[in-house]
């Protein structure tokens, strides 16, 4: 299982995103803002920022790795949002096992 003492700190997120890899499965994680339906006092659409985390299987880099085998999801930019993501990914961990245990024979897969 991923634990949180295996991803960086707010403040490294902050600056720039996070890879790591555990049993298969390769993450990222990073700061996204997007916009929002809102507006604000002002009229103007309200950004906001998330944590965005990947996951894909190994062997490859995310740049490498077809967008068809990442997925992703959002979480609040904060401790929380950590926390969350972390959850997420051992969750995909265990629900695509399968997908993630095979991975050390893709090494040819991808040309």
């Amino acid at each position: 299982m991923i634990q949180r003492e295996d991803i960086l700190s707010m403040e490294y997120l902050k600056k720039t995103e996070f890879t790591g890899c555990h049993q298969g499965m390769r993450y990222r994680l990073e700061k996204v803002q997007k916009a929002t339906d809102e507006e604000d006092e002002d009229g103007k659409q309200i950004v906001k920022t998330f944590l965005h985390c990947t996951v894909w299987p190994e062997p490859f880099n995310f740049i490498t790795t077809p967008d068809s085998e990442k997925t992703g999801a959002d979480f609040s930019f904060d401790e929380d949002g950590v926390s969350d993501a972390i959850a997420w990914m051992n969750d995909r961990l265990f629900a695509e096992k399968d997908r993630f245990d095979q991975a050390a024979g893709r090494w040819d897969s991808y040309r």
